[in-house]
C-alpha cells in the first residue's frame, strides 16, 4: 500500500507545501527508486520484493506523476527544483543519504543527487541528458506519440488489447523489449498514469535544455543501458562513461528502456552491487 508524506520546500515566494507518494518495504541500508517521465511508482515493483531482502526500498512517485499530486504554484519542474524536492522528501522520511537508483528522468535525478552529494550510491539505467540534440528530438517525439495515443484510447479498449501478448505489445513495446512479461492489469494502470500525468508537458518543457555535463567523484556510480533501448539509445551510454569516467558502465542484455520488467533478476544484481 502506498503511503503520502507532505513537506515544505523553499521558493522565492515562500515556502510551499509538496504531498509525494511512496512505498517502503525491506529492511537494510535506505534505497530510494525514482521512475521515468509519464510512469508510476510501480514501475519498479519486479525488483522490489527482491531488493527489499537487503534494503529499506523507498519507491517515489515523483510529484505530477502516478499518486502525487502536481507541484504547487511557485515551483517548476526543472532539475534544482526537483532537487530541491527531493532532498526535503529525504528529510521528510528522515533518510540520511540514501542510495538512489533511477530509470531515464530517474536516471538523471539520481545523478543529479549524487552530484550534489546527498546520496551514498547512484546507480542510473537509461538516464535522461546525454543525448545530443537530434537523439533528444526523437526521444521527446516518441513520447509525446506515446502520451498521445494513450490519451485516445477508451478504457475498455485498453482493458481488452491488455489481455493478448499481442496487444501488451502494440502498448508497450516502445519501453519494454518484453512487453508480453507485463502483466495485463501493470500495463491498463501505466497507461492511466501515463494519461493522467500532470507533471509530463512541464517536465518536457524543461527538459528540452538539459545536458548532463558534470562528473559525479566520490561515490559509486553505475550507468546501466539495455541493448534494446529503442527510446535513449544505448551509444548515450559510451557518453556517460565519458563524462563520468569513475561510473561503471553496465550492458544489459535483451533489455528495453525500462530493464525492471525485462530481467528484474539481473537489475537488482546491478542495484544491490553498486549500493554495498
Amino acid at each position: 500500500m502506498s503511503a503520502t508524506v507532505s513537506f515544505k520546500v523553499p521558493t522565492p515566494h515562500g515556502p510551499r507545501d509538496v504531498t509525494v507518494s511512496y512505498t517502503r518495504v525491506g529492511r537494510g541500508e535506505p534505497l530510494v527508486l525514482l521512475h521515468g517521465i509519464g510512469h508510476h511508482l510501480q514501475a519498479w515493483d519486479p525488483v522490489v520484493d527482491i531488493l527489499a531482502t537487503e534494503r529499506d526500498v523507498i519507491a517515489v512517485d515523483l510529484p505530477g506523476f502516478g499518486s502525487s499530486p502536481a507541484l504547487p504554484g511557485g515551483l517548476d519542474y526543472d532539475l534544482p527544483t526537483t532537487n530541491s524536492v527531493l532532498a526535503a522528501l529525504f528529510e521528510a522520511l528522515e533518510l540520511d543519504r540514501p542510495h538512489v537508483a533511477g530509470n531515464s528522468l530517474g536516471g538523471l535525478l539520481a545523478l543529479e543527487l549524487g552530484r550534489e552529494k546527498l546520496v551514498r550510491s547512484v546507480t542510473a539505467f537509461s538516464p535522461a541528458g546525454f543525448w545530443t540534440e537530434a537523439e533528444r528530438r526523437y526521444a521527446f517525439a516518441v513520447l509525446l506519440t506515446m502520451r498521445g495515443i494513450a490519451q485516445r484510447l477508451p478504457l475498455p479498449l485498453v482493458e481488452r488489447l491488455s489481455r493478448t501478448a499481442a496487444g501488451r505489445t502494440a502498448l508497450t513495446s516502445t519501453i519494454y523489449a518484453r512487453p508480453a512479461r507485463r502483466s495485463p492489469e501493470a500495463v491498463v494502470a501505466e497507461t492511466l498514469a501515463l494519461v493522467a500525468a500532470t507533471g509530463f508537458q512541464a517536465t518536457l518543457r524543461a527538459g528540452g535544455t538539459v545536458q548532463f555535463t558534470d562528473d559525479v567523484p566520490g561515490l559509486p556510480v553505475t550507468v546501466a543501458w539495455g541493448t534494446r533501448d529503442r527510446l535513449l539509445v544505448r551509444r548515450q551510454g559510451v557518453r556517460a562513461k565519458t563524462i563520468i569516467p569513475r561510473a561503471r558502465l553496465v550492458r544489459l542484455p535483451g533489455c528495453g528502456h525500462c530493464p525492471m520488467n525485462d530481467d528484474p533478476a539481473l537489475v537488482a544484481r546491478v542495484i544491490l552491487d553498486t549500493s554495498r
